[in-house]
C-alpha cells in the first residue's frame, strides 16, 4: 500500500509513511502504509509489507514498555470505526486507534553507540551533540552511557536538526524537558536490554511524546521499529565499523551507489533491493518478537 484511501473517515494528514484520519473528537486513526522515505524524500515504490511490520513491533513495545510510560492506543479495533469492506481492507494489520494529543515539537533521540551523524559529528568536534565524549573512540564503539539529544521537528521535505539540552528546555520548558529526557533513556534502556536478549543492538532510537488537555504525557507516533531505529545483529557487531543493520540503510546504500543527489523526485528502486529491504525489516520482527 503505497497510500490509503479511507472513505469512511476524512483525512487529516498525509506524512511520510503514515496516513492519519480523524475518528471524532477524541480518537485518531493511524494507517501505515509501505512508503519509504529516504533523506527526507518519499521513495515512489513501496517496500512490500513494510506497515504491517511496523504496526506488529509498535504494538509489541507498547505493551512491552506500558510500565514506563503510558501510550496513545486506545484498544479500539481499527475495524471497528470504518464502514466498509474496502475500509476494513486497508486498516487490517497496519493501523492504530489512538488518543487525539498535542504532539510535543521536538523528536527524542537516543544514542547508545557511536553511529550515523553521532560519528560524524565526533570526528569533527569530540562531541555528539555538544556532550562531550572521551576520545579516542571508534565508529560504532558502544557509549559510555546512552546520550538524550533531542532535534527539532522538520517540516515536510526539510531536515530535522540536532538541538541541545538547553534548547529543549527552551522550547519545553525544564519540567517537561526533563521528562522527555528521563522518559526516553528508560525506554531505551529496558529495550536494548531486552533486544540484547534477542541478539539484536539497538544502537539509536526516536521517540515521540504528546500530552492530554491535562498534560500528561504519553508515547506516541511508532516505537522502536526499523524506521525509527538502527538495528544491528550482535553476532556481526565489530567495533570500527556499522555491522549490517535491519533497516532502511540497505536502500539508502542504493540509492547514494546511483548517484543521486538527495533532492526530489526521488529515484525509481529496483523491486530486488526493495525485497531485501522488506526481507530485513521482517528479520528485525522475528528476532525481536518470534512473529
Amino acid at each position: 500500500m503505497l497510500q490509503s484511501s479511507i472513505e469512511s473517515l476524512p483525512l487529516l494528514h498525509r506524512g511520510k509513511v503514515r496516513d492519519i484520519y480523524g475518528v471524532n473528537e477524541q480518537h485518531l486513526l493511524i494507517v501505515q502504509t509501505d512508503r519509504l522515505s529516504a533523506f527526507d524524500v518519499i521513495l515512489p515504490d513501496p517496500v512490500p509489507d513494510k506497515g504491517r511490520v511496523l504496526t506488529t513491533l509498535s504494538n509489541f513495545w507498547f505493551a512491552k514498555l506500558g510500565h514506563v510510560i503510558p501510550n496513545h492506543l486506545t484498544g479500539i479495533r481499527p475495524e471497528d470505526v470504518v464502514k466498509t469492506d474496502a475500509d476494513r481492507a486497508q486498516v487490517r494489520g497496519r493501523a492504530f486507534v489512538v488518543k487525539r494529543l498535542k504532539p510535543l515539537p521536538i523528536e527524542a533521540i537516543v544514542r547508545g553507540y557511536l553511529a550515523g551523524s553521532g560519528w560524524k559529528d565526533y570526528k569533527k568536534t569530540g562531541t555528539v551533540c555538544g556532550i562531550p565524549l572521551p576520545a579516542g573512540l571508534q565508529e560504532a564503539q558502544k557509549l559510555p552511557h546512552p546520550l538524550f539529544t533531542p532535534s527539532t521537528k522538520a517540516a515536510a521535505g526539510e531536515h530535522d536538526e540536532n538541538i541541545s539540552f538547553e534548547q529543549a528546555r527552551q522550547i519545553l520548558g525544564e519540567a517537561r524537558a526533563c521528562e522527555v529526557r528521563d522518559a526516553s533513556l528508560a525506554l531505551y534502556t529496558q529495550a536494548a536490554e531486552y533486544a540484547a536478549g534477542k541478539g539484536v543492538i539497538i544502537a539509536d532510537t526516536k521517540f515521540e511524546f504528546g500530552v492530554d488537555g491535562a498534560g500528561k504525557m504519553y508515547l506516541i507516533d511508532e516505537a522502536l521499529t526499523p524506521d525509527s531505529s538502527r538495528f544491528w545483529p550482535a553476532d556481526q557487531y565489530r567495533t570500527g565499523s556499522n555491522p549490517p543493520s535491519f533497516d532502511k540503510q540497505f536502500v539508502r546504500d542504493w540509492l547514494e551507489a546511483a548517484g543521486w543527489g538527495k533532492q526530489p523526485p526521488a529515484p525509481r528502486v529496483p523491486p530486488e533491493v526493495l525485497q531485501k529491504t522488506s526481507d530485513k525489516y521482517h528479520e528485525a520482527l522475528r528476532r525481536l518478537t518470534g512473529a
